[in-house]
């Protein structure tokens, strides 16, 4: 089973690699006692994230995600980054191919499937419904410093 690398990390960052994109399959995610899903790698906790979580799931051809789901309080984004599929939230499914992204509320019920001749990638960021607000919108500063490579 592949592995998350940490790539460096320092006070106020981490960095990790979960591999090039055509070996995420090679990562396996464990849900339970003989539930694992084959191409799928959480990496919110190697990084320490504080406020969303992130997973790249790689889906071969007439693969699904295998489950419709929900979530308690979080939202989730859905980027398909290469191949085509169908996705499927309260009965309804429509296609979905590179460059889709999908928003699902936390009681939407999910699922995915690669419907391509192709490997599919998908990224999912997830984090707590309604916690961004129209202050955040612009929270960002552009500092003086020059940058230095």
């Amino acid at each position: 089973m592949k592995q998350i690398e940490k790539i460096k990390e320092g006070r106020n960052f981490a960095a990790i690699t979960v591999g090039k994109m055509n070996e995420l399959g090679a990562h396996t995610l464990t849900l339970g006692p003989g539930v694992e899903m084959k191409g799928k790698v959480f990496v919110g906790q190697s990084l320490k994230t504080t406020g969303a979580n992130l997973s790249f799931q790689l889906l071969e051809p007439g693969q699904s995600v295998g489950f419709l789901h929900t979530h308690t309080s979080n939202e989730e984004l859905y980027i398909i980054e290469r191949g085509e599929g169908e996705y499927q939230v309260d009965g309804e499914i429509f296609k979905v191919s590179e460059g889709a992204v999908i928003k699902v509320d936390p009681k939407g019920k999910r699922a995915l499937r690669n419907t391509g001749k192709g490997d599919m990638v998908m990224i999912c960021v997830q984090y707590k419904a309604h916690s961004f607000t129209e202050n955040d919108w612009n929270d960002g500063d552009i500092l003086s410093e020059p940058v230095i490579w």
